[in-house]
């Protein structure tokens, strides 16, 4: 018993250090906040056209005082696990100091008890892939105390797509085929005017 309880005093001094110096479990989140975002499930946005509107508030259904360490809400876009397979880069680690899940920053604002709202246009360097958004609460300290999602436990529902930016514009590809066009009716002109010439010569 004895045995027990030092190895149990051990496990909790543990967790109260790693608390003390950024070790941070997901696991140990409450999910206290709401959070919709706009895309409809399966939706396919464009990377530096479309938008995405978030909506996060606390649940109102706790407690009162549930809230009392927030003091900022961070907003992230956030891989899911499909976009996640064979790309260590985008690991789920628990320890949130190691967790690539989420890496694109939508909007970081002051904590409001009342429901907030943020429209965001896509950035242009956001990289093909399956999505949802999270949002943090984090305490005075900086340190993630809370969360909510767009999505559920498993990371399945409402998940949509962001399409990247390819490097390649309509207009040049229509002026680039265009150019070809143009060359190739210049090529041919060049030869029936060689043509043209010899006959003449022949003909002196």
């Amino acid at each position: 018993m004895a045995a027990h309880n030092l190895l149990l005093a051990s496990f909790l001094f543990s967790c109260f250090c790693g608390s003390s110096y950024g070790f941070i479990l997901f696991s140990s989140l409450q999910k206290t906040l709401l959070l919709t975002a706009s895309p409809t499930p399966g939706q396919v946005l464009k990377a530096g056209v479309d938008n995405i509107t978030v909506t996060w508030g606390v649940n109102q259904t706790l407690p009162a005082g549930t809230d009392s360490a927030y003091k900022t809400i961070k907003v992230k876009l956030c891989y899911a696990p499909a976009s996640q397979t064979d790309r260590a880069w985008r690991k789920t680690e628990d320890n949130l100091s190691k967790d690539k899940t989420c890496q694109v920053t939508i909007v970081s604002r002051p904590y409001a008890k009342n429901n907030q709202s943020f429209t965001w246009t896509v950035e242009r360097d956001v990289p093909t892939a399956t999505y949802f958004v999270r949002a943090y609460a984090l305490n005075s300290e900086g340190a993630q105390v809370a969360y909510g999602q767009s999505t559920d436990a498993h990371k399945t529902t409402d998940l949509f797509e962001i399409q990247a930016i390819t490097g390649r514009h309509v207009s040049l590809d229509i002026a680039s085929v265009c150019f070809s066009a143009f060359s190739v009716l210049a090529l041919f002109g060049f030869f029936a005017n060689e043509k043209r010439n010899a006959k003449t010569t022949e003909a002196k």
